[in-house]
């Protein structure tokens, strides 16, 4: 498994940097990981959903994100957040850990 090397020290590249204006949905209680079955169901990729209902598609239904981009993904506010600690530290951990292309698990 191949997991994202971040380059400078703070943990964010020039295009990712890390903001206290924004809500970072990894950072949240209501941020769930799902296994999603691909194939004859033996196989799952997995993804991130929202478990307060907050991510929707444009036509209705639930927008699922994939796993390794979860980080990237931010609000300027949402009512239904609920911080699982120090955002800043924890993004930087997990832009470090998180895989960097969408792998299939069996």
């Amino acid at each position: 498994m191949e997991y994202m090397e971040m380059e400078d020290n703070e943990g964010f590249s020039q295009d990712e940097v890390y903001s206290s204006d924004k809500i970072y949905c990894a950072n949240c209680g209501n941020c769930k990981i799902v296994k999603t079955p691909e194939g004859n169901g033996a196989q799952y990729y997995l993804r991130v959903r929202c478990a307060a209902g907050k991510w929707l598609k444009k036509l209705g239904g639930e927008k699922f994100y994939k796993y390794f981009t979860v980080a990237r993904r931010s609000l300027s506010q949402c009512d239904a957040y609920l911080p699982m600690g120090e955002p800043k530290e924890y993004i930087k951990e997990l832009k470090n850990t998180l895989p960097i292309k969408d792998e299939l698990y069996q």
